[in-house]
């Protein structure tokens, strides 16, 4: 989760994009390490984890991440989840719970619906996450 963080903490100082990191690993290797590009790239479907997973595919030459695990500051929006969810990732670990989009349990519960076997843990580091976020909503506002 800290190399999620240090993605989200790039991001912030930049202010170019809501701050949400993402990193894949596979193994014992982090093999991907990537943040929101939205705004940059004029693209709504640039999330961390959309980006991450394309790479992750192109790293492992293949569509299915069974043996991958997922680190994303931000508990992942449907859009992601269904991505998550479709790309088969095996375990996903996820910092400040996303009390208005979340759909790994918070708000919305797709791997229920869906009737998937992802493992799930929310709340890691939640509290470092939850500042990146504060903080950059916070000069956002001003």
């Amino acid at each position: 989760m800290q190399n999620a963080i240090k993605e989200a903490e790039e991001l912030l100082k930049s202010g170019k994009d809501i701050p949400i990191g993402c990193v894949i690993k596979y193994g014992s290797k982090n093999i991907v390490h990537t943040h929101n590009l939205r705004e940059e790239n004029n693209d709504v479907t640039a999330h961390a984890e959309i980006l991450a997973i394309q790479e992750a595919q192109k790293i492992l030459g293949t569509s299915r991440l069974n043996e991958c695990e997922m680190y994303v500051t931000l508990e992942p929006c449907p859009m992601c989840a269904w991505a998550i969810i479709q790309s088969g990732i095996k375990t996903l670990y996820f910092g400040s719970y996303n009390t208005q989009y979340g759909a790994m349990g918070s708000v919305i519960d797709l791997p229920k619906l869906s009737n998937s076997k992802i493992k799930i843990y929310g709340g890691i580091e939640e509290e470092k996450c939850n500042k990146i976020l504060e903080d950059f909503w916070k000069r956002v506002r001003k």
